[in-house]
């Protein structure tokens, strides 16, 4: 058999492994509390109508994404508080403005805002690492990949119940 043959065959094998492995069919929200952001204006309403707000910015091809959706909507079902703490998602690939408009360039990645703006949140004992940067004053900025304790700590923290210190703006009254 000549080279052609090889080279198509894997061509094909790898082709049918992509689609097996690769779901494109969207990412199931089990949380009423979750909003799912079909806009930036929507996007813009629900920053100006809670305090803090986490966000999940996704894409339903990313493994990772999947694997965290049901952490994010049980977190959202435990910690959310109307006009104090909402959590939404942003798919990338549908709502990309927003994405860029924040420098999200992985998924998932958290961000978290306090009034209308993104905001680091000082969380006690986290250190920076590759899924966790840290501002210059030691803040969480955001959360890269599916990092559970990270994201639970964060928002443990912006709900006033987890091991944390609050600060730097991040008050939540209870």
């Amino acid at each position: 058999m000549d080279t052609s043959f090889y080279l198509v065959t894997i061509f094909i094998v790898l082709w049918i492994l992509k689609r097996l492995f690769t779901s494109t069919t969207p990412i199931p929200e089990t949380s009423s509390k979750v909003y799912k952001i079909a806009n930036a204006a929507e996007f813009d309403a629900l920053l100006s109508s809670a305090k803090h707000v986490v966000v999940d910015f996704y894409a339903d091809w990313c493994p990772p994404c999947r694997a965290i959706a049901p952490h994010f909507s049980e977190l959202a079902d435990k910690h959310s508080s109307d006009g104090q703490l909402a959590f939404a998602k942003v798919n990338v690939d549908h709502v990309d403005n927003i994405a860029s408009r924040y420098g999200v360039s992985a998924m998932p990645t958290f961000l978290f805002f306090e009034n209308g703006a993104p905001k680091g949140v000082a969380v006690q004992g986290m250190t920076a690492r590759p899924s966790v940067p840290l501002t210059g004053d030691g803040l969480v900025e955001r959360v890269r990949g599916a990092d559970r304790a990270a994201l639970k700590a964060v928002v443990e923290v912006l709900a006033g119940k987890g091991g944390g210190v609050m600060g730097l703006g991040w008050r939540v009254a209870l």
